[in-house]
């Protein structure tokens, strides 16, 4: 166990580790959140069509889908910062690029490298929280992270937005604070994983061996379908019920989903305490629960100001059951084969996220409105299902004593 892991709770927050831990979150849910609000300016200024603008979080986000994994073998292979460091100053340069690009074209080129640099961060920043935590102290630096995550998904959108107001430029410069953080990672970041002593066929035999085991399935079950309600029934179709039914503007669509963030963002900071009373997987079925709730609650409302129940419920939600299922996965894995492993749920986070708005998309435009949250709600129950039926708390009791 790393000297980091004995701290008391008091000193974890005063802890360079977990600072350096949070930039690298911040910087993994940068790429999208930062520039969402300028696309309407790039699509004037390269003259190209809203649909075409989308391109910018496909030609991001596809990188990742298959290079992740190879990225969590390296880092296994040779250590994290080997990996990190590089990753965050690509995502610097090439993030940055993008506001000095002349043609769509050219900026898609660069929002691919850019892609390219993302792609380790969101399972590396949760590997160190594994390499450098254990017990409840894992579970509330997960909580913390989760906190930070949300709070940036809350704050981007609006600085970008101001800094779009100057010109659709400016929103990219933000990609510049990845360099420091990679500078942080470098000088100041503990370190962990292998020193080149395990072998590819090593590693891959391990994690394959993991990611078929009963423990696990439900946990990438769960994590998938919650992605898949996120990016799918709540972020594109509940905005689009707010502009459609509620006749609201952007910024009051944002002003209502950063309330949910906020919530996440508190609920998150919590967990330390919650696992200390409740299990995880405890937590986890709490959440299914809720969220079936909300989305057999969303097409029911009809005046605005009742959103404030359901908005909340699911920001609760988020934040005790995104957190809860990380730190289980996180724990489950060996050191020596974590950072590839946990390649694999971003895998599988990312996935959700592509085929959430699809999906419910074709319900959209089959049957209605209304129907893309009872099919959301379908997923809650299976989410719930799953939890209940396929998640044994006694699997995951190494949780409290070991690693």
């Amino acid at each position: 166990m790393s000297s980091t892991a004995e701290k008391s709770q008091p000193r974890l927050l005063r802890d360079v580790n977990l600072y350096i831990i949070f930039g690298i979150t911040l910087t993994a849910v940068m790429g999208v959140s930062s520039i969402a609000p300028a696309f309407p300016s790039i699509a004037d200024a390269m003259h190209v069509s809203a649909q075409q603008i989308g391109l910018l979080i496909t030609f991001f986000t596809l990188p990742g889908i298959f290079i992740t994994p190879v990225l969590g073998i390296l880092a296994d292979r040779f250590g994290r910062k080997v990996v990190l460091v590089p990753s965050l100053i690509l995502f610097g340069i090439a993030g940055t690029a993008c506001a000095f690009a002349t043609s769509f074209e050219q900026m898609l080129f660069f929002r691919a490298l850019q892609g390219m640099g993302s792609a380790s961060l969101g399972a590396l920043n949760l590997t160190l929280i594994g390499d450098l935590y254990s017990g409840n102290q894992r579970a509330t630096a997960m909580g913390y992270n989760g906190s930070v995550l949300s709070i940036g998904t809350a704050f981007y959108p609006a600085v970008g937005g101001a800094l779009a107001v100057l010109g659709w430029h400016y929103p990219f410069f933000l990609s510049l604070l990845a360099i420091p953080v990679g500078l942080f990672v470098l000088t100041h970041l503990e370190k962990t994983g292998s020193d080149g002593g395990l072998n590819m066929t090593e590693i891959f035999s391990n994690v394959a061996s993991s990611l078929i085991s009963k423990k696990v399935i439900p946990l990438f079950v769960g994590i998938f379908l919650t992605f898949i309600m996120l990016y799918g029934g709540y972020i594109t179709f509940f905005t689009i019920l707010l502009d459609e039914k509620f006749e609201q503007n952007s910024l009051w669509i944002g002003i209502i989903l950063s309330g949910s963030s906020f919530m996440t963002a508190y609920a998150s900071s919590q967990l330390g305490k919650l696992t200390k009373r409740f299990s995880e997987v405890n937590l986890i079925r709490t959440a299914a629960i809720l969220y079936l709730s909300i989305f057999l609650m969303l097409p029911l409302v009809e005046n605005i100001w009742w959103f404030i129940i359901p908005v909340i419920i699911f920001g609760a939600a988020q934040g005790i059951n995104i957190p809860s299922i990380l730190n289980l996965l996180t724990g489950y894995a060996d050191k020596e084969y974590r950072a590839a492993f946990l390649s694999v749920n971003w895998v599988v986070m990312r996935t959700g996220q592509a085929l959430g708005p699809y999906i419910l998309g074709l319900v959209y435009a089959g049957i209605s409105l209304n129907a893309t949250f009872y099919a959301a709600a379908i997923a809650a129950g299976l989410f719930m299902i799953s939890s209940f039926f396929f998640m044994k708390k006694e699997w995951y009791a190494f949780e409290e004593t070991v690693l």
